[in-house]
């Protein structure tokens, strides 16, 4: 299979390796690129997450908390940073957050469709369209997340004026200011570290499996440490894996404002659960960033990739 420029260059923009290192994994996989993703992984050149911190479109995420039990998150995105500071796409982002805490769509096709709240004679896509016409910049109604509390409640949480929101819901008897502010400052945790679960708990199998391979693979790679007895590498392996589960458990971050230094989550929760009375735990939590994924044209790096390939 040919490879070509916009494909190593798609490559890059997923692992964060070397331009001549993908092309090498896609001459190796023939231009598969969740097998070239593995390639780099196993020979370490690239990163375990996918187009991480790859945050390249405009736009805001808002959140809309309905009371104390549902709340909803949006993102919509613009051309320019220019328009997501303007007000009249403020006030359109948080009609749209308004629109899905009230909305029962399953997905983003259906919230599309809906009557759209501030004029029944209109459909979201509709009201949409309008405001581009307005603006006169192409806008993007891209994802949306209800979130209902079945035993407890939901907090939220901004940050960066509209980069990133975040909905944390809570399984808790005790519903107080205490609670909301600490379950605010697990929201600002979340904002900042970015984790990917809650706990070790829903985690599969598979998945630790997976990485253990991926691992075992680097330490082959590597001289010095594929010289290492069986029983040192799986130690290594092991040490790795737990590292990586720390940081990406929120449960098992450490807290952010621990004043030790030391204290992970789980035990700030146990801390505050002792002083409300009650068990407070968080059940799920909602994490948007602003253009996650999605990448501006860059017609120079794309240029840059194409001399490198005919080189």
């Amino acid at each position: 299979m040919a490879i070509t420029a916009a494909m190593v260059k798609e490559l890059r923009e997923m692992t964060g390796a070397g331009m001549m290192d993908c092309k090498k994994a896609l001459n190796e996989t023939n231009g598969n690129m969740d097998e070239a993703v593995e390639f780099l992984r196993k020979n370490g050149q690239a990163k375990a997450e996918k187009k991480a911190g790859r945050i390249a479109a405009e736009g805001l995420c808002t959140v809309v908390v309905k009371d104390e039990k549902t709340a909803a998150v949006v993102e919509v995105n613009s051309e320019t940073d220019f328009v997501a500071k303007n007000d009249t796409f403020k006030t359109f982002v948080e009609a749209v957050a308004t629109q899905a805490v009230n909305s029962d769509a399953a997905d983003l096709d259906a919230f599309m469709a809906e009557a759209w709240n501030e004029d029944a004679s209109k459909t979201v896509k509709d009201a949409l369209v309008e405001k581009v016409a307005v603006i006169g910049e192409n806008l993007n109604i891209r994802r949306f997340e209800k979130v209902v509390a079945e035993n407890g409640c939901v907090v939220s949480y901004i940050h960066g004026g509209g980069r990133i929101g975040v909905i944390v819901e809570a399984d808790t008897a005790v519903v107080n200011d205490t609670v909301k502010e600490a379950l605010t400052n697990i929201a600002m945790q979340i904002a900042a570290l970015s984790p990917k679960y809650v706990s070790r708990g829903e985690i599969s199998e598979e998945y630790i499996a997976h990485e253990k391979e991926i691992l075992l693979a680097q330490i082959m790679n590597d001289p010095k440490e594929s010289q290492k007895p069986e029983k040192v590498i799986n130690g290594m392996i092991e040490g790795r894996v737990n590292k990586e589960l720390k940081e990406i458990c929120l449960v098992d971050q450490v807290y952010v404002k621990a004043e030790d230094g030391k204290q992970t989550v789980g035990k700030y929760l146990e801390a505050v659960s002792k002083e409300v009375g009650g068990t407070v735990s968080v059940k799920r939590f909602v994490r948007f960033e602003t253009g996650e994924g999605l990448e501006k044209k860059q017609e120079d790096f794309a240029a840059e990739v194409a001399a490198q390939m005919n080189q």
